[in-house]
């Protein structure tokens, strides 16, 4: 395999149930990355802010495709931000009053924004995957350039309103699974997929020469646009459908084996 990018999720996929990784035995990969001039990509529904403090040696060197593709960064330089228009944000915070059961975060290039009446446990969770967040009187004048909803529901919530909300969103949005309860609403086409494909064209790379692992939802676009994909063995069905090749556990080590096979 000649393989010149290689992309990653995050949670469920690269890193293991301990939000971690093994460190030294990635910067040893990385290293052969770079000799072989491979480039390496973390290709999220997470924030860059946070995305980036996983790789604190190499953060300037690697590029993130964050916020589901929103928010794309390589090494220090940005090459695109997605915009939902205010009109879509409008019409989606008067849907999501029909969703009592749902937290909600608004998602933006300088940070999160969440309600003050927003649960303390949803704060808290939420600061795992935004390390800018902050917390605002309402979700309707925020100073940012906004791109996405982050929503958790209740297990037993969480598939219809995901169908529902396919549905009544519109032209412009639509909402995909992250795993766990989690739900973003994005723009459409403005995906993982939509990331990797503005790299590839930045670096000149071909599609045949680029491999990506995934497990949940948000990563579907990424694995059926590029040539090597791959499913953790606990992904969700359409995720296994989607990938050509399926590898084992997040908790095992499978990405950073299947990184040692392709290098």
């Amino acid at each position: 395999m000649d393989v010149q990018i290689i992309a990653v999720d995050m949670d469920g996929t690269f890193l293991n149930d301990r939000k971690d990784y093994n460190r030294d035995r990635f910067l040893d990969q990385y290293a052969q990355m770079k000799r072989k001039g491979i480039r390496f990509v973390v290709a999220s529904g997470n924030q860059y802010y946070q995305l980036r403090s996983f790789f604190p040696e190499i953060e300037h060197e690697i590029a993130f495709v964050a916020e589901n593709g929103a928010y794309i960064i390589d090494g220090k330089e940005e090459v695109f931000t997605g915009r939902m228009s205010s009109e879509t944000i409008a019409k989606t915070l008067e849907l999501l009053k029909h969703y009592p059961s749902a937290n909600i975060a608004l998602c933006g290039k300088q940070s999160a924004y969440m309600r003050h009446d927003e649960s303390d446990d949803y704060y808290n969770y939420s600061k795992q995957y935004y390390h800018r967040l902050q917390r605002v009187e309402n979700l309707t004048s925020i100073e940012d350039q906004l791109f996405k909803f982050a929503l958790r529901f209740p297990l037993e919530d969480l598939d219809q309103a995901l169908v529902n909300l396919k549905l009544e969103l519109g032209e412009e949005a639509t909402a995909v699974s992250c795993g766990h309860e989690d739900v973003d609403i994005i723009v459409k086409g403005i995906h993982k997929a939509h990331g990797i494909q503005l790299l590839q064209q930045r670096w000149q790379i071909a599609n045949n020469k680029t491999a990506a692992f995934g497990d949940s939802g948000n990563d579907v676009e990424m694995l059926r646009h590029v040539h090597y994909s791959y499913a953790m063995e606990h992904a969700s069905e359409l995720v296994k459908k989607t990938a050509k090749y399926q590898i084992g556990s997040n908790n095992a080590e499978a990405v950073l084996d299947a990184i040692d096979l392709l290098l």
